[in-house]
This record gives C-alpha cells, structure tokens and sequence, in this order.
C-alpha cells in the first residue's frame, strides 16, 4: 500500500508544496505520483528558494494593502510572520469559490512564519537522483488570481512536470471551485500512474 502513496496538494500556505518536495526527495519509493493543484514546484534545478522568492515578487503578498506581516525581530529586520487579509483571500483565493467557503477560510486564518531564503536552500535539497525518481503532475487552474497562469507556466518551462493538465475555471482553491473537475482529473492520474 505504501508503494501507492499519493501526494496531492493544494497550497493556500505559499509553503506547503515546498513540505511536499522535501518529502519526495526524502521517500522517493513511497510515492507514486506528485500531484501540484496549482502550487509551488521546485525541482533540481529550481530551487526552492528561488520560487518561493519569485512567488512572494509575482503575487505580491507582501505588501498587499489588507495582508497583516509582522516584524517580530525589529522594523530593521525581515518579516518573520503574515497574515492573508479578507480583501485579498477573497479577490486572489476564493472569488469563484461558494461564500460559505470564504467564510469558513475567514476563520480559520492563522499567521504564517516566514522562513529565512537561505533556510530553504539548506533544508529543501532536491536531486535528480531522488526527488527526480517521482513522477509528477502539474494541475493548471485557469482562474487562479494567487498564482497566475503566466508563473504557473514559467514554474511549468523551468522544472518540466511529466504531465500538465488544466482545470478550466477554476480558481487557486480547485477543491472549492470545482471540486468534481478536481476529483475526475485525480481519479485519472491516480489510475494511470498506479
């Protein structure tokens, strides 16, 4: 059974996809497919601290106007915690996605921390020889205003997947958008790579 593990994420935190690599570089014979729903994909030669910082550039999550950031160590340090605002979950997250889905996202928010770019470097070490071991697919959700189409692509063309699909109309939260899509597109890799 362990030798049909499925990994399938869907990031709402900009690191939870990142926990995933680190795991498919750690347990390459357990998994038998990666699935990324429109999340963050290093690889080999991307790594992870190159996407997480092109991603925190492209979607501007930083400074967008409602997300809360912290400075836990002084105003002359990095940000060490951040908090989605309901301005921007509902405009880059949820603005396909049922009301009630919204509200439920509203509370259950949690601040996320930070990491130090060199951290990633050091603990997230992807090779060819492991994490390259797995096959993966990529899900493309055509309405995703967190990570666009055009750096999912970019993601796409620097750390090719063995398969892309797309989700048409759906935005960064497919499971809430459109969940039956989700699930057939699933179903599908699941019985193909198993």
């Amino acid at each position: 059974m362990s030798q049909l593990l499925t990994w399938v994420l869907q990031a709402i935190a900009l690191a939870d996809s990142l926990h995933v690599s680190k795991a498919m570089e750690s347990f390459p014979e357990k998994i038998s497919v990666a699935v990324f729903v429109t999340a963050l994909m290093p690889g080999p030669t991307f790594n992870a601290s190159t996407v997480f910082t092109e991603t925190l550039e492209a979607t501007g999550v930083a400074s967008a106007s409602d997300n809360s950031v912290t400075f836990d160590n002084g105003p002359t340090n990095p940000p060490t915690t951040f908090i989605y605002g309901p301005k921007y979950l509902a405009t880059r997250f949820y603005q396909l996605s049922p009301i009630q889905d919204l509200e439920l996202a509203y509370t259950l928010l949690r601040k996320l921390y930070f990491y130090n770019v060199e951290d990633f470097d050091k603990e997230i070490l992807l090779s060819s020889k492991r994490y390259g071991l797995v096959r993966r697919v990529f899900i493309v959700a055509t309405k995703d205003n967190a990570l666009k189409k055009e750096f999912q692509k970019q993601m796409i063309e620097k750390n090719p997947p063995d398969e892309v699909e797309e989700i048409q109309g759906s935005n960064h939260m497919t499971m809430m958008s459109k969940p039956k899509e989700l699930f057939t597109t699933l179903l599908s890799i699941a019985n193909k790579y198993t």
